[in-house]
């Protein structure tokens, strides 16, 4: 099978296309045939750095849609021929940018009827960390105020949509010239973070997701009201963060995404209902991935890039 393969850490050039053996599953893994996949920061901060997986050599991509290949002994989720998408576990799970790739049955979903590969390519990483955060960690309901950083974002566009579903009133923060986009995905307001400070925008939060960390992070612990909780995706810096979370009775949370069958069913049923839904900024053939790498870390996309498999 064709695979793009890095054995050095660095910039996009380090990718290659390279050809290696088709895996067979293991008990309780399917094979997948990948037909789209998405690419997220976490895959382009990886490439340069390793940051949790030093070895080398290393094929990419956490994301996933395609039809199963094969099953493992004990599969009974899915068949061959079965439309699935998921997330493969992260992060030592890695391996999706290639024509082929296996992981855990339980990490999958049927994929909704109505949408292509590229659209369910797209979802698993950043629509899973979104429902992760909004509904296992802070568990949002209806009436609540959340606000949402970087919501233009590949997170922070999914995390608009499903904090809505949840009936929360949602904050925005993006560049102006996406406020139309990020208020098309049910945002009540948008606030332009190169122009306004948001805690002279906003209080009384009941949760704050924060995918950007560093002041950000440290920011957003100043606009909670008692009892609202924070949720980070990168850790913080400041060492006192834990006393000024205590003194404002907030909690605080980093999350690491976890691959997650229930997880992926419900946005499955978010997809399929029409409350969600991945914008996509690019496509690009598998071949391409220097070309996506690149795009992703310009920090000017709006949504997710999909990588596809002919």
């Amino acid at each position: 099978m064709h695979a793009i393969q890095q054995e050095s850490h660095g910039s996009p050039e380090v990718l290659t296309r390279v050809v290696l053996p088709r895996p067979t599953p293991a008990p309780g893994q399917i094979l997948v045939a990948v037909r789209a996949a998405g690419v997220n920061p976490t895959d382009w901060k990886h490439r340069a750095a390793g940051l949790f997986l030093g070895r080398l050599p290393l094929v990419l991509g956490w994301d996933v849609s395609g039809v199963v290949e094969a099953v493992g002994f004990g599969v009974t989720l899915f068949k061959p021929g079965d439309e699935v998408f998921g997330m493969l576990p992260y992060p030592h799970g890695v391996g999706s940018h290639a024509e082929y790739v296996t992981g855990p049955a339980r990490a999958f979903a049927h994929k909704p009827a109505g949408v292509d590969h590229v659209q369910a390519g797209a979802l698993p990483l950043a629509a899973l960390t979104a429902y992760q955060a909004i509904v296992d960690t802070a568990a949002v309901h209806a009436g609540q105020r959340v606000l949402i950083h970087a919501a233009a974002g590949g997170v922070g566009h999914l995390a608009v949509q499903i904090a809505k579903s949840r009936s929360a009133y949602v904050i925005g923060t993006a560049s102006a010239p996406k406020h139309d986009f990020v208020r098309s995905l049910g945002a009540d307001e948008v606030i332009d973070y190169r122009s306004t400070d948001f805690r002279d925008a906003v209080q009384d939060v009941d949760m704050a997701l924060d995918p950007l960390s560093g002041d950000t992070r440290a920011r957003s612990l100043d606009v909670l009201r008692p009892g609202g909780i924070l949720v980070s995706l990168l850790p913080g810096a400041d060492p006192d963060e834990a006393a000024k979370a205590a003194a404002r009775e907030v909690r605080v949370e980093t999350l690491l995404v976890e691959a997650d069958h229930a997880g992926m069913n419900a946005v499955a049923g978010l997809v399929a209902s029409g409350s969600l839904r991945a914008h996509i900024e690019a496509v690009f053939p598998l071949a391409d991935a220097a070309k996506a790498h690149a795009l992703g870390e310009t920090g000017r996309t709006t949504g997710k890039i999909v990588l596809t498999v002919p």
